[in-house]
């Protein structure tokens, strides 16, 4: 048996032995309906990313998508990565094999220490966010100062954490996908002999095989969620989660002469030396959650998490050319400078903490919904200086092999700490039957220290100290044309904090001072039927720009705005056909620095218009048969700031099919699907990260699935 199949196995027989008296204490036959799959959802109708509470999307003024846990498992989602072909907003931002997730929205790159909620509480973007313990995925697009506080102009992405369920739950899922990726998951549930304590579990083990050869590693995950029921008004939830990854990255490639796009293949990995070592990476979170509901229009909730985040990074660096003095970019005839980088020790620690209070009342006709609150956040950042030293020269077609420069990073130390705390209020105002005013505002106090470095005789010099404050408001009025559709126009300014000068700048790792933004966004929603919604949203966001510049220091100057319509229809569009789709057309430019080079230019990464379409059919003829397809389109991307190079537009199909039937009493789905049908090439990450660099897109991939509901 191969160490992945043993490791499910062990988790799946651990985790069933340790619940097995509440498994036992179970009604059979209730047990039983449990694994008949009917009348599920084919589209969430609520989430809580946008506000402060779950909300109604056909009420929230503000564009939002959600992704359940049954649609994720329908669609064999096992990463965000995976999740974010249906959304058109989402898109990569150095989202590379191996390393973190990252992501942009509405064309601005996400924040990895504030855009990447749990619950809504701040969690870093460093590695690969689990989804095994999640019940929805939700994303926010646009400005949340007031929602969130710090975060960038783009968005939020919320992963609600699974909670205990009333009926017991026992789903086992495993998977295989082409060139021997493993994957085994068990999800359970329910209520212990006394029904006021509930428990949900979470296990994953996963053999990493990735399209690029050689990309290869392991991962596992365990999760456990528990409530308390200590009155019909007090309810107290706690979760645990642990993650631990060990995967080789796979950076991308430069343009060659700094000017052409490189042909190469898509599975061919550039970190390819015998002495290349996988990122090691684990991160976990402890929260907790308290509510009392002190009448039924008012209650209060004090909710915390503490995130915790460690890497080892090791990578065989491709940059520059050194024989043609090129710095980034590769030769013409495909040479590579290899780096040996090596930073251990990398460490993040964020705390988040909040108090709502929450109610309903009336001033005479006019109806109030109120939120009033306080939150705090802090996070230490700690690391050493690396390893980055020239081990010698590569090839992208046919490949050298290197010596490793000599040497290992430095001792780690605390780098960098922040602290904000944050008063907060919205009331919702129901002016008349179809009218309502949605009016709030954060204030927020940022606190960051900063190493700089050491003077002299090698003592360590003052830290950089900032310490302000900043007013976000938000205002919304929302018309109900109809009981099922609605109208609304908003206005936002958001926060975040100054971006990291990258690698190889001048202010190398320093950060810079805290940037406001400004939206305004009009949109229509419309739940056409029960199951099928609809939403068209016009935005405009504006915020400094940030880029390096001629001096090579990285600085925010001039304004980047990004105007852009986002439409969106989701749910069943008759008995037997689901459908998704998500377009969206953005048009950016930058503005005001006095370059040439940048003003009136379109922000590298960013298409100016990128759909994806879903669709799923019940095979009337075959009960339990659907198949399904997806369509993504991108156009082109400027790859350099100064919009000299840019690579072109891709279509890229999927198909997918699923077979739900029942094997003497438990229920079994098999899913298969085939992703880039045509196996076709694009470069599907543009990033201008450490001086730019170009990610294939994945090749043909076949994977196939079998759930069990026990």
């Amino acid at each position: 048996m191969s160490t992945p199949n043993f490791a499910v196995s062990a988790i799946a027989l651990a985790v069933l032995q340790m619940t097995s008296s509440a498994v036992r204490a179970e009604d059979p036959d209730q047990t039983m309906q449990e694994v008949v799959v009917s009348a599920a959802k084919t589209r969430a109708t609520s989430a809580s990313v946008a506000g402060f509470a779950n909300a109604p999307l056909l009420e929230t003024p503000a564009s939002v998508s959600v992704l359940t846990a049954q649609q994720m498992l329908d669609l064999q989602i096992r990463s965000t990565t995976d999740a974010a072909r249906y959304d058109a907003s989402l898109s990569d931002a150095y989202n590379a094999v191996g390393y973190a997730e990252q992501f942009s929205i509405r064309g601005f790159k996400l924040d990895n220490e504030s855009s990447y909620r749990k619950d809504g509480m701040a969690i870093t973007g460093d590695t690969q966010i689990p989804l095994e313990n999640k019940e929805r995925l939700e994303v926010l697009k646009g400005l949340s100062g007031l929602q969130a506080g710090v975060s960038a102009p783009g968005g939020i992405v919320n992963y609600v954490t699974k909670r205990p369920t009333d009926t017991p739950l026992r789903t086992v899922v495993l998977e295989e996908r082409e060139r021997g990726n493993l994957y085994g998951a068990v999800d359970l549930g329910g209520r212990f002999d006394n029904t006021d304590f509930g428990y949900r579990i979470n296990a994953a083990a996963e053999r990493l095989r990735s399209y690029i050869k050689g990309a290869d590693g392991n991962r596992k995950f365990v999760s456990a969620a528990f409530d308390w029921r200590i009155s019909p008004q007090a309810l107290l939830q706690i979760d645990a989660d642990y993650q631990r990854k060990s995967q080789v990255t796979a950076p991308g490639y430069q343009l060659l002469n700094n000017l052409t796009l490189p042909n190469v293949p898509a599975d061919q990995l550039l970190n390819d030396q015998p002495w290349s070592r996988p990122v090691e990476t684990t991160s976990s979170n402890v929260g907790a959650r308290f509510e009392y509901k002190f009448s039924p229009d008012w209650n209060a909730t004090i909710s915390a998490n503490q995130h915790h985040f460690k890497r080892d990074d090791y990578t065989a660096f491709p940059y520059g050319c050194g024989a043609q003095d090129l710095y980034p970019g590769f030769c013409g005839n495909g040479d590579y400078d290899v780096y040996n980088y090596i930073s251990l020790g990398e460490k993040k620690s964020p705390l988040t903490a909040q108090a709502l209070l929450q109610g309903r009342f009336a001033t005479g006709a006019i109806k109030h919904d109120f939120t009033g609150g306080a939150s705090f956040f802090k996070n230490s950042e700690k690391w050493g200086d690396y390893l980055y030293d020239l081990s010698g020269v590569s090839n992208i077609y046919h490949p050298v092999v290197v010596a490793p420069a000599p040497g290992t990073s430095g001792p780690v130390s605390e780098r960098r700490r922040d602290n904000e705390r944050a008063l907060f209020a919205q009331d919702i105002v129901s002016l008349n039957e179809r009218l309502k005013l949605h009016a709030g505002a954060r204030y927020v106090k940022l606190k960051r220290d900063e190493y700089v470095g050491l003077d002299d005789d090698g003592a360590v010099l003052p830290y950089a100290h900032t310490d302000i404050g900043f007013w976000l408001p938000n205002v919304a009025l929302v018309y109900n044309v109809r009981p099922n559709v609605a109208t609304y126009v908003s206005y936002a300014q958001g926060l975040e904090h100054g971006g990291v000068a990258p690698m190889g700048t001048g202010n190398e790792h320093r950060a810079l001072e805290p940037g406001k933004s400004k939206q305004v966004e009009v949109g229509i929603k419309a739940d056409i039927r029960q199951d099928l919604s609809a939403s068209v949203a016009l935005f405009q966001i504006r915020k400094g720009l940030e880029y390096t510049d001629a001096a090579n220091f990285y600085v925010r100057n001039g304004e980047a705005q990004n105007r852009g319509l986002e439409v969106a229809l989701n749910g069943r569009a008759s008995r037997d056909l689901t459908v998704g789709v998500s377009a969206t057309a953005l048009n950016t430019k930058q503005s005001g620095t006095g370059s040439a080079e940048l003003d009136g230019k379109r922000v590298t990464d960013v298409a100016a218009f990128k759909s994806s379409v879903y669709a799923d059919y019940a095979v009337p003829q075959v009960q339990g048969l659907k198949v399904g397809a997806n369509w993504q389109y991108s156009g082109k991307k400027a790859f350099d700031a100064a919009n000299s190079v840019f690579v072109p537009s891709y279509h890229v199909v999927n198909l997918t099919g699923s077979y739900a039937t029942r094997i003497g009493n438990i229920g079994t789905t098999f899913r298969a699907g085939i992703d880039n049908v045509f196996d076709k090439f694009y470069w599907r990450d543009v990033t201008p990260d450490l001086g730019g660099y170009l990610m294939p897109g994945a090749s043909r991939t076949l994977r196939v699935s079998a759930t069990f509901d026990l």
